[in-house]
């Protein structure tokens, strides 16, 4: 499962473990009665069980199960990406070998649009507004200072300066990539955070993509996710 993120970005699916019912099998491993089955609306089976430990917080069980994906994100978006400390990482360096020239340019839309009360979202006290002349000129300049970066960066490794210090002239655009670790009970914090209203529009698309992985592996669980939002 591959998702398209941003102009070149991407998350992608490596591998998974544990399922909805292992979920109820854990939370009854002190009972020793494991898994009874599914129900429905005239008669509940374990998504009743499933619930009460979602709504009640009983988070234990859902670290019984999870995933690992491949993230190509731009830099900015993997430094907030980060702050979730609780899951593993290992991504790309370019100390080790060149990053690709892939960098991040967003679209009008996206630099127009209003960041409402999330004051992080806005300009700084006192800017001019934002105009569609001044966004065009604005990119204008974003897209030369890539390419402007990209030829420094190329001529310095070709003039011997090494790997880890070539990468300073490299932008936070620059796009990178990794594999971040977690199990689901982690991974619906990180979306908690991440596609919340007040995150940052880059990092919140990124976590749209990975709810829509959830989804896919534990119906039942992001079900109950998404009606506590």
């Amino acid at each position: 499962m591959k998702i398209e993120v941003l102009d070149h970005g991407y998350v992608e699916l490596v591998e998974s473990w544990g399922s909805d019912q292992a979920i109820i099998e854990s939370a009854r491993m002190s009972t020793q009665k494991g898994f009874v089955g599914w129900g429905d609306a005239e008669k509940p089976g374990d998504e009743k069980l499933l619930g009460y430990l979602w709504r009640n917080q009983h988070s234990t069980p859902f670290e019984f199960a999870g995933f690992v994906v491949e993230v190509q994100a731009p830099i900015l978006v993997f430094r907030e990406w980060h702050r979730s400390r609780t899951m593993s990482y290992t991504e790309a360096s370019a100390r080790y070998a060149p990053l690709p020239a892939l960098d991040y340019v967003p679209t009008m839309e996206r630099v127009l649009m209003d960041g409402g009360a999330n004051k992080q979202a806005g300009a700084v006290a006192g800017a001019r507004k934002l105009d569609h002349a001044a966004a065009y000129a604005w990119l204008s300049k974003v897209r030369a200072r890539y390419e402007q970066a990209e030829r420094d960066y190329k001529d310095a490794l070709a003039d011997g300066v090494p790997k880890e210090l070539a990468r300073i002239l490299l932008p936070v655009g620059r796009y990178s990539k990794m594999r971040a670790q977690a199990n689901l009970r982690n991974w619906l914090h990180f979306l908690g955070l991440r596609m919340a209203p007040n995150a940052q529009w880059e990092i919140r698309q990124y976590a749209n993509a990975v709810a829509s992985i959830v989804e896919s592996l534990y119906p039942r669980t992001y079900a109950l996710f998404q009606e506590g939002k």
